[in-house]
């Protein structure tokens, strides 16, 4: 009877996103259906910077990337599976679609909105990418389609029941380093981390409003320690840049306080933080404990660390190197992680024990 009542579900869930301006008041989900909604940068973006006006720096839909898993380039950074991806499995769902990939309205399973080179500033990489404000924008207008679609009853339940996963702040960051960025000039880095802050909480309380519940998110990494910015470091080559590490762990510490304000405000409102921060830390420090032999090279670049980022060639500058053993390594390209090193902090935000994952972690946010 269970299995009946699925298909029957599913046969009807697959006319409805067929024809989107269909309205339907009692469309059935699967009880315990719960959906995956991805907001972010390009730790979390599948592909859809493939099908916006961006530049090469944005783009990942050339090899080596992808080919890892996939066998041929996605769009996402990294040579195979990011952090969603394995969330996905994880769950039992599939790997979530991004939002723009042509033709595509299927969305009882949720739905991926993040971009490479986005900021939860609006006026990090303008014009090239979809920011954190306009990615809310399109969760708006997809959370008004599902209403349409499934009726008010069953909208209302799978967006409560959804997980949200972000992952944003780094490139508002990276900006005051790599470009002629004149914000610290006039803000102090605490000024600036509450403004990066309270444009990321305005767009958490934008899916509250919208029905969401259940919020998820890795803090920044130590984004000083990356291959490019070793390689940027011209006082001292090969170190962080600590100015850089410094403002993320401002930004963590922001972000921790910030979600337990807004438990505190937001009726039914729960959230999991992963210190990705000391994780990749001590890989970093230790990488042989974790399963690698490289942690501050690149498998993919050019120059000291082969942090310039090159990777594929197609970018301003066209030599790069590949290694020949990707899973040494826990930096795919000069930003971006391995899809090893992507799995390992899937697998902490997923059953990660309250000192790396709290409070609550994804398996019981999904369980909820």
């Amino acid at each position: 009877m269970v299995s009946f009542r699925f298909h029957i579900c599913f046969l009807v869930l697959f006319v409805v996103f067929l024809t989107p301006t269909h309205s339907h008041g009692h469309i059935c989900l699967p009880k315990q259906h719960v959906a995956l909604f991805i907001f972010g940068d390009s730790i979390f973006d599948a592909g859809n910077n493939d099908y916006i006006n961006t530049t090469t720096d944005n783009l990942a839909n050339y090899g080596p990337y992808g080919e890892t898993f996939f066998n041929y380039p996605t769009g996402r950074f990294s040579n195979g599976r990011l952090i969603p991806d394995f969330i996905a499995e994880f769950a039992k769902l599939p790997f979530i679609t991004p939002l723009l990939y042509p033709g595509y309205h299927q969305y009882t399973d949720g739905s991926n909105f993040a971009s490479g080179g986005a900021g939860a500033l609006v006026e990090t990489n303008k014009g090239l990418v979809i920011d954190l404000k306009s990615q809310l924008h399109y969760f708006e207008k997809l959370a008004n389609q599902l209403r349409k679609n499934l009726g008010d009853e069953e909208a209302k339940k799978l967006l409560a029941r959804a997980v949200y996963l972000i992952s944003i702040g780094s490139n508002d960051y990276f900006a005051l380093f790599t470009s002629n960025s004149s914000a610290l000039q006039t803000y102090s880095p605490e000024e600036y981390v509450d403004i990066v802050i309270g444009n990321l909480t305005s767009v958490i309380k934008g899916i509250y409003k919208k029905g969401g519940r259940k919020v998820a998110m890795p803090n920044l990494a130590p984004l000083g320690c990356s291959p490019i910015t070793r390689a940027l470091n011209t006082n001292n080559t090969g170190a962080c840049i600590e100015g850089l590490s410094a403002l993320a762990k401002l930004h963590n510490e922001a972000l921790s306080k910030s979600l337990q304000e807004l438990e505190n405000k937001l009726d039914r409102f729960k959230y999991s933080i992963t210190d990705k921060y000391t994780s990749l830390s001590e890989t970093k420090d230790n990488p042989s404990k974790y399963g690698f032999k490289e942690s501050k090279i690149a498998c993919c670049g050019t120059g000291p660390y082969r942090g310039t980022f090159s990777c594929g060639g197609k970018r301003s500058v066209k030599e790069y190197e590949l290694c020949e053993n990707v899973s040494e390594y826990v930096f795919f390209d000069s930003i971006h992680a391995t899809e090893r090193a992507n799995q390992q902090i899937a697998e902490l935000m997923w059953s990660g024990t309250p000192n790396i994952t709290g409070p609550y972690n994804l398996a019981a946010l999904f369980e909820n």
